[in-house]
C-alpha cells in the first residue's frame, strides 16, 4: 500500500489541473497514490486528466454532489497511512512530503502536519502566510478555536486520527467543512509544522475563499453550535474562546458590509469588539475610506485575505 494518499477534488478545473497535477508527481517523496476525483465537470477537465499516464493517479468520475461529499468518498477510497490535501488550483514544492512525512515517526500524538504556505495570483504577486506570526505546535486546539491558521494544501493528516472522528467532512457546510475536521481533529490529537514553504495557495476571483465569503460566517455560527453539542461544557469550559470566534465572526460579518458599501454597518458591528484587537480597531476607522484600501494593505502586510 501506498504510505501517503493525496486527495485532490476538482471541478472545472482545465485551467489549473495539469500544473497541479505535475507539482505532486514532481515530489521527492514517491511513495504515494493521487485520489482524483471529479465532481460533474463540464470542461475539459477529464480530457486533461487523461493525459497523464502514471499509474500511481487513480481516477473517478461522479456527477456533482459538493466538496463535502467529494472529499468524504476520496477519504473512503484512500488506502495510505497518512492523507495530503491539494485542491485542483494549488500547487506543492518538490519537497513537501519529503519534510512533512518525517514528523509523525516516532511522535504518535501527531496527527496532524502543516508547513508554511505561499498565497500568489496570476499575476505572480506571492505573499508568505506566517509571514505576521508564530506557527504554533502540539496542543493547538484553544488557538485554533480563536483563529483558525491552516491553508489547506499545507495539510497532511494521519489515517487513524481520521478514523477517531466520528463524523468526517460535514456535508452541511459549503465552505468550512475542512476546518470544521481540522479543529476536532486538534481536540485529541497535536500538531507539528515545518518552518518552510512547501505550498502555494493560489488566489483568484473564481476560488471558493472569494465567490463565497459570505457563507464562512454564517457557517462560523454553525460550527459553535456543533461544538456545543458534541463537546461536554464547552461554552463554560472555552468561554474565552468563544467570545473571541463570536467577536471575529462579527469582524467577517463586518468586512462583508464594507466591501458591500455599507460602512456604517461595518462601525456598528465592530464597536462592541473594537478594543478587544487592533484589527477590529483599525477595520473601525479604515471603513470611513474605501474597501479597496483594506485589501491592498491586507496584500502588501502580506497576510491572508479575508
Amino acid at each position: 500500500m501506498p504510505k501517503v494518499s493525496v486527495n485532490i477534488p476538482c471541478f472545472n478545473s482545465e485551467k489549473y489541473i495539469a500544473e497541479t497535477l505535475q507539482s505532486v508527481l514532481s515530489q521527492t517523496f514517491e511513495d504515494f497514490e493521487i485520489i482524483l476525483v471529479n465532481d460533474g465537470s463540464t470542461d475539459k477537465t477529464e480530457e486533461i486528466i487523461k493525459t497523464f499516464s502514471d499509474p500511481r493517479i487513480k481516477y473517478y468520475y461522479q456527477k456533482n454532489m459538493g466538496l463535502g461529499n467529494t472529499r468524504n468518498r476520496q477519504l473512503a477510497l484512500s488506502s495510505g497511512d497518512f492523507i495530503a490535501f491539494l485542491d485542483h488550483d494549488d500547487i506543492w514544492l518538490p519537497t513537501k512530503l519529503e519534510k512533512q512525512i518525517p514528523l509523525f515517526e516516532n511522535q504518535p500524538k501527531v496527527g496532524l502536519v502543516y508547513c508554511d504556505t505561499i498565497f500568489f495570483n496570476d499575476k505572480g504577486d506571492v505573499k508568505r502566510l506566517y509571514n505576521n506570526r508564530v506557527p504554533l505546535r502540539g496542543n493547538v486546539f484553544r488557538q485554533i478555536l480563536k483563529d483558525y491558521f491552516l491553508a489547506m494544501p499545507s495539510v497532511v493528516i494521519r489515517k487513524k486520527a481520521l478514523d477517531s472522528q466520528q463524523q468526517l467532512f460535514d456535508d452541511n457546510f459549503s465552505m468550512s467543512e475542512e476546518r470544521d475536521l481540522f479543529t476536532r481533529i486538534a481536540y485529541d490529537w497535536d500538531f507539528d509544522y515545518v518552518d518552510e514553504p512547501l505550498a502555494k495557495w493560489r488566489m483568484h476571483s473564481k476560488s471558493l475563499t472569494f465567490s463565497k465569503k459570505e457563507l464562512v460566517s454564517r457557517e462560523t455560527e454553525l460550527t459553535i453550535a456543533k461544538f456545543i453539542e458534541i463537546y461536554p461544557n464547552f461554552e463554560s469550559e472555552y468561554k474565552s474562546e468563544l467570545v473571541e470566534m463570536k467577536a471575529l465572526n462579527q469582524y467577517h460579518y463586518a468586512l462583508l458590509d464594507w466591501e458591500k458599501g455599507h460602512s456604517q454597518n461595518t462601525r456598528s458591528r465592530l464597536k462592541p469588539f473594537i478594543w478587544r484587537d487592533i484589527r477590529y480597531l483599525a477595520v473601525y476607522f479604515l471603513s470611513f475610506l474605501p474597501f479597496a484600501v483594506y485589501t491592498k494593505l491586507k496584500w502588501l502586510r502580506g497576510t491572508r485575505p479575508s
